[in-house]
C-alpha cells in the first residue's frame, strides 16, 4: 500500500479513546471485582523503541510504504523484547536449609519520588478513566487514566475535580490497589508497552516509589491481594524455577498465621530483607481435588439449545473421585510461578506461600482475617481452579473449578467459615457458589447463593462485614448489577449497599449452615447509566465505585453514595465529549442468526450514518480475541472511525466466545475450530441476506485470536471477502508455540492443541498451510514488543502473500506489545485500518 504521510500520522487530535473495550487484549485485572479487558493473562515483555510511535517495516519505510521486512525471520520476536533467563540465570535466594537456589524472590528497587503537583503533558478532552481503588475512608480514589496519552496512575477526590498524576512514566499502568490501611498504593506497569509486568508501590502523596517485583530481566510480576491489615501484599513472580523443596524436609511452623508481617517474621527469626523466606511453601500442582458435597447435576437444564457437549483429544485430563475431568499439568510449558507476601515498607523479607512449575497462572486472591488460609487461582484458561491453602501446615484443603474471566474469583467470610466463589463448576453458567468450611478449612457443604438462567456471574465484590455481595451479571453482553444479602434473615450486620465496604464476604459463624434459599434473601437491583460494568470497588462504608463503559461514552467511574443513584465522578470525561462534535456514536443493534450446523450465534451490527435502511452497504466482519472474549456494546473508536468512512461493522460472537454457556465456549476445541472459521462465513452471509451488506464489498478484520480468524477466513473462504485486516494474529501454530511466552503456551495447548501430540491438527488449522488459496489484499498490524503473539506471525504471512504476487502490507507499531496502549499509536492504527478498508471497499 502506498500510503501518504497524512493517512499515517495526521494532525494531533484532542480526542482519543480510553481503555480497550473489546478485541482480545489488555490485561486489566485487579483486586476483587474487575473484568480484564480481553485476552488478559498474568504475565507479559519489556523493551523500547523510538518516540515516533510507529515503525514502517521494510526498505520503503522512508517513503511511508507499509512492507514486510525481509531481514526479520519468520516467527521471530523483537531482539530486545525481554529475553527469558534460564532456570539458573537469575539470582535466587538460598533455601533455609542451605540447599541450592530454588526461587527468585522479589527485589525492592527504589525509584524517584513522584511527590508534589504533577500533570499530564498532554490534556485530552475525551479520555478514559477505569480501574478505581479507593482509600479506606472512600474519600480518595486511585485510578488509571489516559488523559496524558498513555494509561497512567492518578489519584483524586471521589467528589472533587482536582486529580493528581502519581506516576508520569512512559510505561502503561495496568492494575491499581490501595492498601487497607491507606498507607500504600500498589500498581502494575508494562515496561516498554510489552507483555511482561512489574509491581510497584507508592505512597498516596507520591513519595517512596519503588519496584516491588518484576525488575529482574525476563521476569514478570502479577499483583495479588493485600493482607487485611495492610502489612503485606501478595505478588506472583514468573521466572523459570527449580523444583520446589520437598515438603517433608521443611520444618512445619505450627500455628503461624499471616498477621503483621514484621512481627511474625521477627518472631521466627527469618533473614534480612532481600532473602526469600520459605515459609510453608507448597507445590500446588500435586494437590488433590476435594470437591466434598458438590453434586454433579443429573442433566443440564440451562444449556443453550443446539450446543452439544464437546469431545476433544487435545488435552491431558485426570479424573477425580466425582468423575469430573481436570486438566493435568503439562511438562515443558509455562513459567515457574512463585507467590509471595511482600512487605511494602521493605523491613522484612518476602514470604513464599506457594509455587508451581510449568504453570499458566497463579494469583493470590484472598487471605483470611486470621492469616491461616489463602485463596489462590491457578490453571490455564478454560480450566481455572480455586485452591484453598492452609498456611500453618502446608495442606491444600480444597481445589474446585472456577470460571474464566475476572481473576478475582472470590473471598473468605470474616470468620473464614464460608468461602464465596464465582464458579461454573458442573454448570453452563457461572453462579455465586458458597462452601461451608470447618475449623480446619475443609469444605463440609456446598450451596448456590445466586444464579440466573442463561447469564454468567461476571463480577463479584463482597462486603467487609460479611453481610452482602455486589454481583454483576452478563445478560447477552450487557451488565445487570445487584446487591445481594448473603447473610440469612436475622443475622447481625448491615445489609444492602451499606454493607458493601470491604474485600471479604460470607456469613458469620453464628449463621453458618443455614438452609435458607437464595430467593428468601433480599436483592437490590441497581440502575446503570451505561451498558457494561468493568469493575466494582469499595468507596468507604456504605458506598461503591463502578467503572462503566457504554456505546455512547468513554470508560468512566461512577460513585454510588448511600442509596441506588449513581453519580459520575468529576474527573471522568462527560458523555458529550466521547467523540468529536458533529457525528454522535452509533448505537449497535443486537442480531441473532443460525450457523450452518444449527448452532445459534449472536452479534452487534453498527450501521454507518446517513445510509438508507434498505441500501446494501460495504461491511467489515470484525472478530474479537480470546477466543473466549465476548463482543460488548461499548464505544469502540476503531468502529467509529470505520463507520465514518461509510463502512458498516458487524461484530459477532462465533463459537468459542463467552457469555453463552460453557458448552459454547468449548465448542471450538479440537476439530471444532474449523466450525468456528465457518461461523465467520455464516455471519457474512447473514449480513448479506438480511439486506444490510453488499455481497461484493465484504471485508474481514480482527485482532489477536480474531487476527487468526482473519487469516484463516481469507484462505478458507477466499471467494467471500474483498480484503482483510489482521491485527496481532497467529498464522502458523508451529511458529506461534515456538515464539510465545511459556505461560501462554500452557493455556494455548489446552485451547488449540498440543504442539507435538496434535501437530497434524495444528498444521491443518494454520492459515500458512493454505496460503496458496489467498486471493484478497491484506493489511497486517503488529506491536513490535508483542511476546504473546510474536510479530513474526504477521511478517511470515505478509512475506508469503507478496511472494505470490498479492498486495500485502505490514504496519509495525513501536513501543507496543499485544495491546496498543499509546494514544498516538492507537490513532495511527485506526486511521491506517480505516484508510485500507475505505480504499478497498468503497474506492
Amino acid at each position: 500500500m502506498a500510503a501518504d504521510a497524512r493517512n499515517l500520522t495526521g494532525a494531533p487530535e484532542a480526542v482519543t479513546e480510553g481503555a480497550l473495550g473489546r478485541g482480545g487484549t489488555s490485561a486489566g485485572t485487579g483486586p476483587a471485582g474487575s473484568v480484564p479487558a480481553r485476552g488478559a493473562a498474568e504475565g507479559n515483555a519489556p523493551s523500547r523503541s523510538g518516540p515516533e510511535g510507529n515503525a514502517l517495516a521494510g526498505p520503503a519505510a522512508a517513503g511511508h510504504h507499509l512492507t514486510a521486512d525481509p531481514r526479520r525471520t519468520s516467527g521471530s520476536a523483537p531482539s530486545n523484547a525481554g529475553g527469558r533467563p534460564s532456570a539458573n540465570g537469575s539470582a535466587a535466594p538460598p533455601a533455609p536449609d542451605g540447599r541450592g537456589p530454588a526461587f527468585a524472590a522479589p527485589a525492592r528497587v527504589p525509584l524517584p519520588d513522584a511527590s508534589g503537583p504533577r500533570d499530564a503533558t498532554t490534556r485530552l478532552i475525551a479520555h478514559g478513566c477505569w480501574y478505581p481503588s479507593a482509600d479506606p475512608a472512600g474519600a480518595q480514589v486511585a485510578f488509571i487514566c489516559d488523559r496524558g496519552g498513555v494509561p497512567q496512575l492518578w489519584v483524586g477526590p471521589v467528589d472533587g475535580d482536582a486529580p493528581r498524576l502519581l506516576d508520569d512514566g512512559p510505561d502503561p499502568v495496568r492494575e491499581v490497589s490501595w492498601s487497607p490501611d491507606g498507607r500504600w498504593i500498589a500498581y502494575t506497569t508494562a515496561p516498554g508497552g510489552g507483555e511482561q509486568k512489574r509491581v510497584l508501590c507508592v505512597r498516596p502523596d507520591g513519595s517512596d516509589r519503588h519496584i516491588m517485583a518484576g525488575a529482574e530481566p525476563g521476569s514478570s510480576a502479577h499483583l495479588g491481594c493485600w493482607a487485611h491489615d495492610g502489612s503485606a501484599v501478595a505478588v506472583t513472580v514468573a521466572v523459570p524455577t527449580e523444583p520446589a523443596p520437598d515438603a517433608a524436609a521443611e520444618p512445619a511452623l505450627a500455628g503461624a498465621g499471616l498477621g503483621r508481617a514484621a512481627d511474625r517474621l521477627s518472631e521466627h527469626g527469618h533473614g534480612p530483607m532481600g532473602d526469600a523466606v520459605l515459609f510453608d511453601a507448597v507445590r500446588l500442582d500435586t494437590a488433590p481435588h476435594a470437591d466434598h458435597g458438590l453434586a454433579l447435576p443429573s442433566a443440564p437444564t440451562d444449556r443453550e439449545p443446539g450446543i452439544a457437549s464437546p469431545h476433544t483429544t487435545v488435552e491431558t485430563l485426570t479424573t477425580d473421585a466425582l468423575g469430573v475431568r481436570h486438566a493435568a499439568p503439562t511438562a515443558g510449558f509455562g513459567d515457574g510461578l512463585s507467590a509471595y507476601l511482600v512487605d511494602p515498607d521493605g523491613v522484612t523479607a518476602p514470604v513464599l506461600l506457594a509455587t508451581e512449575q510449568d504453570a499458566a497462572t497463579l494469583r493470590v486472591c484472598d487471605l483470611s482475617r486470621d492469616g491461616t488460609l489463602a485463596l489462590l487461582r491457578r490453571g490455564p484458561r478454560g480450566r481455572r481452579e480455586a485452591v484453598v491453602l492452609r498456611i500453618t501446615d502446608r495442606v491444600t484443603t480444597c481445589v474446585t473449578p472456577v470460571a474464566d474471566g475476572d481473576p478475582w474469583i472470590g473471598a473468605f467470610s470474616p470468620g473464614a467459615d464460608t468461602l464465596w466463589l464465582r464458579s461454573d463448576a458442573y454448570r453452563e453458567f457461572a453462579v455465586l457458589l458458597a462452601a461451608e468450611l470447618d475449623p480446619d478449612g475443609q469444605p463440609c457443604g456446598w450451596s448456590v447463593g445466586a444464579a440466573r438462567d442463561y447469564s454468567d456471574l461476571e463480577l463479584l465484590r463482597c462486603a467487609h462485614d460479611g453481610s452482602a455481595a455486589v454481583l454483576a451479571w452478563n445478560v447477552r453482553g450487557t451488565s445487570e448489577v445487584e446487591i445481594f444479602d448473603v447473610a440469612p434473615t436475622g443475622a447481625t450486620g448491615a445489609s444492602g449497599a451499606a454493607g458493601a465496604s470491604g474485600p471479604s464476604p460470607g456469613a458469620s459463624r453464628a449463621t453458618a449452615g443455614t438452609t435458607e434459599t437464595p430467593s428468601e434473601r433480599s436483592r437490590l437491583l441497581l440502575e446503570l447509566p451505561h451498558e457494561v460494568v468493568t469493575r466494582i470497588a469499595d468507596a468507604g462504608p456504605g458506598r461503591l465505585l463502578l467503572a462503566l463503559s457504554g456505546s455512547q461514552r468513554r470508560p468512566g467511574i461512577w460513585w454510588l453514595p448511600e442509596g441506588v443513584t449513581t453519580v459520575r465522578t468529576p474527573w471522568s470525561s462527560a458523555d458529550e465529549d466521547a467523540v468529536p462534535p458533529g457525528r454522535p456514536p452509533v448505537r449497535p443493534v443486537h442480531r441473532r442468526l443460525t450457523a450452518r450446523d444449527g448452532v445459534p450465534l449472536n452479534g452487534w451490527y453498527y450501521r454507518a450514518p446517513g445510509r438508507n435502511p434498505g441500501e446494501p452497504a460495504p461491511c467489515v466482519i470484525h472478530l474479537h480475541g480470546g477466543p473466549e472474549d465476548q463482543e460488548r456494546p461499548v464505544l469502540e473508536p476503531l468502529y467509529h472511525e470505520i463507520l465514518g468512512r461509510g463502512v458498516d461493522v458487524f461484530a459477532p460472537d462465533v463459537r468459542g466466545s463467552s457469555g453463552y454457556g460453557r458448552s459454547f465456549v468449548d465448542s471450538d476445541l479440537g476439530e471444532g475450530r474449523f466450525a468456528a472459521i465457518d461461523d465467520v462465513a455464516d455471519c457474512a452471509a447473514h449480513a448479506v441476506l438480511s439486506g444490510s451488506a453488499d455481497p461484493s464489498r465484504l471485508a474481514v478484520m480482527g485482532r489477536s485470536y480474531g487476527g487468526y480468524l482473519t487469516f484463516a477466513s481469507l484462505v478458507r473462504h477466499p471467494e467471500l471477502f474483498r480484503t482483510g485486516v489482521a491485527v496481532c494474529g497467529m498464522s502458523d501454530f508451529a511458529t506461534f508455540f515456538q515464539g510465545t511466552e511459556p505461560w501462554i503456551a500452557q493455556s494455548a495447548a489446552h485451547k488449540y492443541g498440543h504442539p507435538e501430540r496434535d501437530r497434524e491438527l495444528l498444521r491443518r488449522l494454520s492459515p500458512m498451510s493454505r496460503i496458496d488459496a489467498l486471493r484478497a489484499p491484506l493489511l497486517a498490524v503488529h506491536g513490535e514488543h508483542d511476546t504473546n503473539v510474536p510479530p513474526g506471525e504477521s511478517e511470515q504471512f505478509v512475506r508469503a502473500a507478496r511472494e505470490r504476487g498479492l498486495n500485502a502490507e505490514l504496519l509495525t507499531l513501536r513501543d507496543e506489545g499485544h495491546d496498543f496502549l499509546r494514544a498516538d499509536n492507537r490513532r495511527l492504527f485506526r486511521r491506517a485500518a480505516a484508510d485500507w478498508l475505505e480504499r478497498h471497499l468503497t474506492g
